[in-house]
C-alpha cells in the first residue's frame, strides 16, 4: 500500500488505517486541513469445508489467503471458540424467552388478582349501598307511620264534619244511575304527588357515582362521621319511638366498697358511672379535683349516695380477704409427695448425701464446696414414690434460711458426721425441727471412714433430747455413706414409712398457694422465684401476689431445667413473670384479677414502709435524746451489700448485725439483689461506704463511677471471706487498748525553788527506774493527787534521760507546783495494743 507520493505507509497486514484530510472551519473565516486516519476492521471469513479434514486435522482452506502468523491449530481453536459463542448466544436467547414468558404469566396472574379484589370491593360497596338504602327506607316508613298516627284525630274530625255532604252525595248517586267515584283525602293526594319526586331523588342518588362504605354509613354528609354503634343506637331509638315511646331503664343500685381513701376514677368504676359525671358532682360540692386524685371516705359516701348507690366501708386490710384460707372438702384432698429438708452442720455431707440420692453432682457447682443457697429437687425412688428434697446451707450465717426450710417441710433428715459427732449448727437444726413440730430422721454420715463412731453420735444426741431407736427411742436413725452408697435404700424406706404415717394430702383443684424458697434477679429473665407449691395447682398464666410483689406466671421451670405448664402440691418450680424480687420466705397466692393482685401488693408495700419508718424513728423527744446519747460513743462501719439471691443477702445482713460490740458496729446501708449499679455507687460515695458484691459484679457505668469517685468494690463468692473482711475492717475502728507498766517509784526528800523553772523536787529513786519520757503520778498518803508528765529530770545539774534505783535526782512537773516532802512519785509507761472483734 502506498500514498499519493508513492511512499509506502506503515500498516497491519490484512487491513491497516486509511488516511485522508478533513477541512476544519473556525471563526473569522479561518480554516485548517487535518489529516485523519480510519482503521479498517479485519473480517475473518472461514473457507468452505473448514471443519473437514483427515488424519485428525481440519482442512483450513488456502494458507495463502489466511492472515500471516496464524497456524492451523490456532485457526481451529478460533473457529471452535466462535461456534461455542454462537451456541451460548442461542442458549441465552432461549433462556431470555423463557424468562419473558414467566414474567408475562406473573403479570397476567397479578392482573387477575387485582381484578378479583376490585370485583370484591365493588360487591362490598354495592352491599353497603343497598343496606343504607334499606335503612333509609325503613326510617322513612317509620316517619310516615308517626305522621299518620299524629294526623289520625284530625282526619277523624274532618270525616265527621263531611259526613252530611257525603251522605247526600251517596243518596244522589243511585238516582243518577252512575257508578260512585271514591274521593281522596288531601294528605293522600300530597303523598301521591310527592312520590315521583322521591323516586327521582333516589334514582339521582344511584347515578351519582361510586358509593363508599363511609358515605353509606354517614349518609353522604360531610363533617363528623358516625360509627356503626351510633347508627345502631339511632335505629333502636327510632324503632322504639315509632312503637309508642322510649322505655325507661331501671336504675341499678350497687353496693360500692370504699376504703379510707380512693381515687376518683376507681370510685366511678365501682359505681359503673362516668368519671366525668363524678368529677362534675365533686366540683358542684366545691372540690376542684381530677379523676386521678384521691378523696376520703366521707366525701366518697356523699358521691355514692348522690348517684343512688349504697356504700360499704372497708379498711385497707380488707383487700387481703380475697386470699383468705379456703376450707378444703375431704373428697377433694389427694395424696401429695412429702417435703424433706436436709439439715446439719457445715461439711457433714448434706449435699453429698443428696447427690448420692439424686445421682447428680451439685457440690461441684458451689463455691468452696459449700452450699450458699437453698436448693429444691424432686427424686423418684426405686419404688416409684416421689420425694421433694430441700437442701439448706449449714453455716451459722444461714440460720434464718434453715428456719424457713423447716417451716415448709414435712420431714427433717438430720445429717451428722460419724467422725465429728454433734456440732453447734447440728443443735440449731434440732431446735428448728422441734419448733416446726415435724418428725426427724437421723442420718449418721461418713460411716465409711476408719475413725467413724456412730455410737458416739447417738450418745451426744441424748444430751439434746433426741433419742434414736437403737437407744430405745422413737427417732429413726440410719448409718449411711454418701461415698459408698451404704444405707441409702434404708434411708429412703424410712422416709417413705414416715410419710405414710403422716398421711399427707392436699387439694390440687384450688387456687395455688406456695412458699418462696429462694428469689433472685436473673439477667435476661428478670426476677425469678423458686417456689414450693404447698396447695392447689400453679399454672402458666395465673395471676398471683407474693409478699410486696405481684405478677402473672410467664413460665414455669422444674428442677431439671425443663419448662412445664403446671405444678401441683409439693412440686418445686422456678416462677418467671414477677414485677420485682420477693423476699425469701414470702407466701405466694393466686388471685383472680390483676387489679386485686396490684391492690394487695400496694397495700403490703405501704404497710411495710410504715413499719420500717416506725421502727427507725423516735416517737418522743425523750426517746430521740436517749438514742442520740446511746449512739454517741458508738463508731459505725457503713457497708452496702449486693447479692445474687435474696436469701444470701438476708443471711449476710444478719451476719453483719452480729459483728461489733458496745464501741463499734456495722451498719448495712442497703442490701439488694442483682448487679452493682451506678445508683449503688452514688449511695456508697455519699456515705463513705465500700460495696460488697456476693456472686455479682458491677456493670460498666458503675465501674467507671467507682473509679472516678474512689468507691471501693469488693467481690466475694464465699460468705466466710466477706464476714472475716468486714470483721477486720470493724476492728480497725476500735480504739487501741492502753496498757500501763509501772517502772519505778521515787520519794520526795526536799522541795527547792528555782528561777525560771518553779518548784523542783529533790527525789530518791527507791524502786525501778525514772525516765524522762514516762508518765508520772503524785501520791500523797497513797492517794493520787496529780497525773501528768515530767518537765525536767536532772542528775546534779545535767539533764538525763533516766535515773537508776538508789540514785538521787531532781524532778519538776509540767504545769503543777503543789509538791511536798514525803510525797511519792509513781513512774509508769503506756503501751497501745490493737484490739480485734471476737
Amino acid at each position: 500500500m502506498s500514498d499519493s507520493d508513492g511512499k509506502k505507509t506503515l500498516g497491519l497486514r490484512g487491513g491497516g488505517p486509511r488516511s485522508g484530510q478533513v477541512k476544519q472551519s473556525f471563526s473569522h473565516g479561518r480554516t485548517k486541513n487535518v489529516v485523519v486516519e480510519t482503521k479498517r476492521k479485519r473480517v475473518v471469513v472461514p473457507k468452505p469445508g473448514a471443519g473437514k479434514g483427515s488424519g485428525g486435522g481440519a482442512h483450513l482452506g488456502d494458507p495463502s489467503k489466511r492472515p500471516a502468523g496464524i497456524s492451523d491449530a490456532e485457526m481451529e481453536r478460533r473457529l471452535k471458540a466462535l461456534q461455542a459463542a454462537k451456541a451460548n448466544e442461542a442458549e441465552d436467547a432461549k433462556q431470555r424467552a423463557e424468562e419473558e414468558k414467566r414474567r408475562e404469566e406473573d403479570r397476567q396472574r397479578r392482573r387477575e388478582e387485582i381484578e378479583a379484589k376490585e370485583r370484591e370491593e365493588r360487591e362490598r360497596e354495592e352491599a353497603a349501598r343497598l343496606k343504607a338504602e334499606e335503612e333509609e327506607r325503613q326510617r322513612r316508613e317509620a316517619e310516615e307511620a308517626k305522621k299518620r298516627a299524629a294526623a289520625a284525630p284530625a282526619a277523624k274530625e274532618k270525616a265527621t264534619a263531611a259526613a252530611a255532604p257525603a251522605a247526600a252525595a251517596d243518596a244522589e248517586a243511585p238516582r243518577g244511575g252512575g257508578k260512585p267515584t271514591p274521593r281522596k283525602t288531601d294528605r293522600e293526594r300530597d303523598t301521591r304527588d310527592d312520590r315521583p319526586t322521591r323516586n327521582k331523588a333516589r334514582d339521582d342518588s344511584r347515578r351519582s357515582g361510586k358509593l363508599t362504605v363511609n358515605q353509606a354509613l354517614t349518609g353522604g354528609e360531610g363533617g363528623r362521621q358516625r360509627s356503626m354503634a351510633a347508627m345502631k343506637r339511632k335505629q333502636e331509638r327510632m324503632r322504639q319511638k315509632a312503637m309508642g315511646g322510649v322505655e325507661s331503664r331501671e336504675k341499678v343500685v350497687r353496693e360500692v366498697q370504699v376504703p379510707e381513701t380512693i381515687v376518683v376514677q376507681e370510685l366511678a368504676n365501682r359505681m359503673a358511672e362516668r368519671s366525668a359525671d363524678v368529677v362534675k358532682s365533686l366540683m358542684q360540692m366545691g372540690m376542684m379535683v381530677t379523676q386521678n386524685q384521691s378523696i376520703d371516705v366521707d366525701t366518697a359516701e356523699l358521691i355514692v349516695e348522690e348517684f343512688g348507690h349504697k356504700i360499704v366501708r372497708v379498711s385497707d386490710a380488707d383487700v387481703e380477704q380475697v386470699i383468705d384460707a379456703i376450707d378444703d372438702k375431704a373428697e377433694d384432698l389427694e395424696s401429695r409427695p412429702p417435703v424433706i429438708t436436709i439439715m446439719g452442720h457445715v461439711d457433714h455431707g448434706k449435699t453429698s448425701l443428696l447427690d448420692a440420692i439424686r445421682h447428680a453432682k451439685v457440690v461441684a457447682g458451689e463455691a468452696g464446696g459449700i452450699t450458699q443457697h437453698i436448693g429444691a429437687y424432686q427424686v423418684k425412688t426405686d419404688g416409684g414414690a416421689l420425694l421433694t428434697f430441700l437442701d439448706t446451707p449449714g453455716h451459722a450465717a444461714f440460720t434464718s434460711m434453715r428456719a424457713r426450710g423447716a417451716q415448709v417441710t414435712d420431714i427433717v433428715v438430720l445429717v451428722v458426721a460419724a467422725d465429728d459427732a454433734v456440732m453447734p449448727q447440728t443443735v440449731e437444726a434440732i431446735h428448728h425441727a422441734k419448733a416446726a413440730g415435724v418428725p426427724m430422721i437421723v442420718a449418721i454420715n461418713k460411716c465409711d471412714k476408719p475413725d467413724a463412731n456412730p455410737d458416739k453420735v447417738r450418745t451426744d444426741l441424748l444430751q439434746h433430747e433426741v433419742i434414736v431407736e437403737k437407744m430405745s427411742g422413737d427417732v429413726l436413725d440410719v448409718e449411711v455413706s454418701a461415698v459408698t452408697g451404704q444405707g441409702l435404700d434404708e434411708l429412703l424406706e424410712n422416709i417413705a414409712l414416715q410419710a405414710e404415717l403422716l398421711d399427707l394430702k392436699a387439694n390440687p383443684k384450688r387456687a395455688a398457694q406456695g412458699a418462696v424458697i429462694e428469689a433472685q434477679l436473673d439477667v435476661g429473665r428478670g426476677p425469678v422465684a423458686t417456689v414450693l407449691v404447698q396447695n392447689g395447682t400453679l399454672r402458666q398464666g395465673d395471676i398471683f401476689v407474693v409478699g410486696e410483689q405481684w405478677g402473672k406466671v410467664r413460665a414455669l421451670v422444674n428442677d431439671q431445667g425443663e419448662r412445664v405448664s403446671e405444678a401441683g402440691p409439693s412440686v418445686p418450680v422456678e416462677v418467671l413473670g414477677l414485677n420485682g424480687t420477693p423476699e425469701a420466705g414470702d407466701v405466694l397466692n393466686v388471685v383472680e384479677t390483676e387489679a386485686q393482685a396490684r391492690e394487695i401488693a400496694e397495700y403490703r408495700e405501704k404497710a411495710a414502709k410504715e413499719k420500717r419508718a416506725a421502727a427507725g424513728a423516735a416517737t418522743t423527744l425523750e426517746q430521740l435524746m436517749a438514742n442520740a446519747k446511746q449512739n454517741e460513743n458508738v463508731k459505725e462501719l457503713p457497708i452496702l451489700v449486693k447479692a445474687d439471691v435474696q436469701g444470701s443477702a438476708e443471711a449476710i445482713v444478719q451476719a453483719m448485725e452480729k459483728i461489733g460490740n458496745e464501741e463499734v458496729r456495722v451498719r448495712v446501708l442497703h442490701a439488694g439483689v442483682g448487679a452493682i449499679t451506678e445508683t449503688d455507687i452514688g449511695l456508697a460515695e455519699a456515705s463513705g461506704a465500700p460495696v460488697m458484691g456476693f456472686n455479682v459484679r458491677a456493670n460498666a457505668p458503675a465501674r467507671n463511677a467507682a473509679n472516678q469517685k474512689g468507691v471501693e468494690i469488693r467481690y466475694y463468692s464465699v460468705i466466710y471471706d466477706l464476714v472475716d473482711d468486714v470483721k477486720a475492717a470493724a476492728s480497725g475502728l476500735l480504739s487501741a487498748e492502753i496498757r500501763e507498766t509501772f517502772i519505778g517509784y521515787a520519794e520526795i526528800k526536799e522541795v527547792f525553788k528555782v528561777s525560771n523553772v518553779g518548784k523542783v523536787a529533790g527525789c530518791l529513786v527507791t524502786e525501778g527506774v525514772a525516765r524522762r519520757s514516762a508518765g508520772v503520778r503524785l501520791l500523797r498518803d497513797n492517794v493520787v493527787i496529780h497525773e501528768g508528765t515530767l518537765k525536767t529530770l536532772k542528775r546534779f545539774k545535767d539533764e538525763v534521760a533516766e535515773v537508776q534505783s538508789g540514785q538521787e535526782c531532781g524532778m519538776a512537773f509540767e504545769n503543777y507546783d503543789d509538791i511536798r516532802p514525803g510525797d511519792v512519785i509513781e513512774i509508769f509507761e503506756r503501751q497501745e495494743v490493737e484490739r480485734t472483734l471476737d
